[in-house]
């Protein structure tokens, strides 16, 4: 049986690409977006979209983006699909799809199993549902804090959709949440950093090592 997809996301340094690389993730997530400590500005995604260049898919995260911030993203990082990770509802995440040509993943926060059914509204609108942790109402940015919800609400999920699980999966707990969840894709960032913002390269092989062996 194939193991889930990895992606590691936040990357932000040479340092990072390369780390995923070596670990074979299938996916490295630049996130386009101030106020996380892991945004990158076009320049510097310019220059890791290059040296990720023809080893690792790249995917761009955007927080309620316009077409604009999207395009010049997407011209700088030559992106392989855009990730969704705001209030874009399904009528936007077909826009941006019928617009840019790529593949779509939408983020949706989950606390409840209501939440967790709302992915059915995104079917031929997105092409891959993100379940991550829902952020505290008080918080800067959508994800990338390290929480995690209960994986129980989407084990075996079954929906209209290709899916990935996301939220506070470290090194030490992703083989727990594929094994309960049986998520096809992974996808973590604070849980691979040293500190807010800086990739461990040593977490990010483990991380890996864990969801080939789980």
């Amino acid at each position: 049986m194939p193991h889930a997809a990895i992606k590691i996301c936040g990357l932000s340094d040479a340092a990072g690409i390369d780390a995923a690389i070596q670990a074979r993730a299938d996916y490295a997530g630049f996130v386009f977006f101030p106020p996380s400590p892991r945004h990158l500005d076009l320049a510097d995604a310019a220059g890791l979209a290059a040296r990720a260049e023809g080893r690792i898919r790249r995917v761009g995260l955007f927080v309620d983006a316009s077409d604009a911030t999207i395009a010049e993203a997407l011209a700088a990082a030559r992106l392989d699909a855009l990730q969704l990770h705001g209030k874009e509802s399904a009528e936007r995440a077909a826009q941006v799809k019928a617009r840019f040509g790529l593949p779509v993943w939408k983020a949706l926060p989950v606390t409840t199993r209501d939440d967790v059914d709302r992915a059915g509204l995104y079917a031929g609108a997105a092409d891959l549902v993100l379940f991550d942790a829902k952020t505290p109402g008080d918080a800067t940015r959508p994800g990338g804090m390290g929480l995690s919800f209960d994986w129980s609400l989407v084990a075996g999920w079954k929906g209209s959709l290709p899916w990935g699980l996301a939220g506070g999966l470290t090194p030490d707990n992703v083989a727990e949440a594929v094994r309960m969840t049986g998520a096809p894709l992974v996808d973590t960032s604070s849980g691979v950093e040293s500190s807010p913002g800086v990739k461990d390269r040593e977490r990010i092989m483990r991380f890996a090592a864990a969801v080939r062996g789980s």
